[in-house]
């Protein structure tokens, strides 16, 4: 009888756990499996997931986590902005300087075309910007638009609150000072839906937008990493150099992925000071976006 008893309590228990483990809502099942990978990790993780024009989950969103190249994203929609309301055609061309593609930064354009004067479209400046990440174009599109203050302004004036551009590529590479542009996670994917959702401008630079967001050349093994080939990400990923004393500032990436059955979402992940290597910081990012993937994909079937 009592071997029935006990038998009896423990069928139930595990019908209570699997009943609880079901009814856990996305939000609960993603903030509690990050706490789970997080754990043992020497870094600080910010992450913001958005579906449906509804925040899905946040973790450490208290946080201002320094941007690096994902404002990159910030300063093509500044750019896109003007050129939609000027009737500007993205394959309008544009004079470059050899001067402006500055030596001691990364930029592919410039080892494309060293010490020479080139003539190029806000295109292709744009590609180069938000695909390859490159430090140079971004400075002339920046000052193209009329100055970082001017790019500050415009995502202010869509509704980012808790966000703040101040830094230029160059700016943060002389001063060394990394934190001057910041953002929580949240804001992140609210800018990427409202880019995404909105009319802000015309469809083809918005199309434009999505499609060299998909073609990021940069950080393959971050958000993109662990998921299916075959899934569509668009992203723009960002990364620092470490310390003298061997800190990663930050490792960051943010984008959208469209599920099988085509539903978007938007996501953020952040990893600041961190002593872990370049690789373990994106096994954190890769691992927390498959971990978002896999669970709104299942709520959904």
């Amino acid at each position: 009888m009592k071997a029935k008893f006990f038998l009896s309590c423990m069928a139930l228990a595990i019908l209570f756990s699997a009943c609880n483990t079901t009814n856990r809502t996305p939000k609960q099942k993603i903030e509690q499996q990050i706490d789970s990978l997080l754990k043992d990790k020497k870094a600080t993780v910010g992450v913001a997931v958005l579906a449906n024009d509804e925040t899905v989950a946040v973790y450490n969103n208290q946080i201002h986590f320094p941007l690096l190249s994902v404002f990159k994203f910030h300063v093509g929609l500044a750019v896109l902005d003007k050129m939609d309301k000027g009737h500007i055609a993205l394959d309008s061309l544009i004079e470059v300087k050899s001067s402006q593609l500055k030596s001691n930064t990364y930029s592919p354009l410039r080892d494309k075309f060293p010490d020479q004067d080139i003539t190029i479209s806000l295109g292709e400046l744009l590609k180069y910007t938000i695909s390859k990440s490159d430090n140079n174009t971004c400075d002339i599109l920046i000052e193209y638009v009329g100055g970082i203050d001017q790019v500050n302004e415009y995502v202010k004036s869509l509704g980012i609150k808790d966000c703040n551009l101040a830094a230029t590529e160059t700016l943060m590479h002389t001063s060394g000072d990394t934190d001057l542009n910041w953002s929580t996670p949240e804001e992140v994917v609210r800018l990427l839906n409202i880019a995404d959702k909105q009319p802000l401008f015309g469809t083809q630079y918005k199309d434009f937008l999505q499609a060299i967001m998909q073609e990021t050349s940069t950080g393959k093994d971050k958000l993109k990493g662990q998921l299916p080939a075959d899934v569509i990400v668009g992203h723009k990923t960002g990364s620092s150099d470490r310390t003298p004393e061997g800190i990663k500032i930050a490792d960051n990436d943010a984008g959208f992925v469209i599920l099988p059955n085509g539903q978007k979402y938007y996501i953020a992940v952040f990893v600041m000071e961190s002593q872990e290597t370049d690789a373990d910081n994106a096994a954190i990012i890769a691992s927390i976006s498959k971990i978002v993937y896999d669970t709104l994909n299942s709520d959904i079937q």
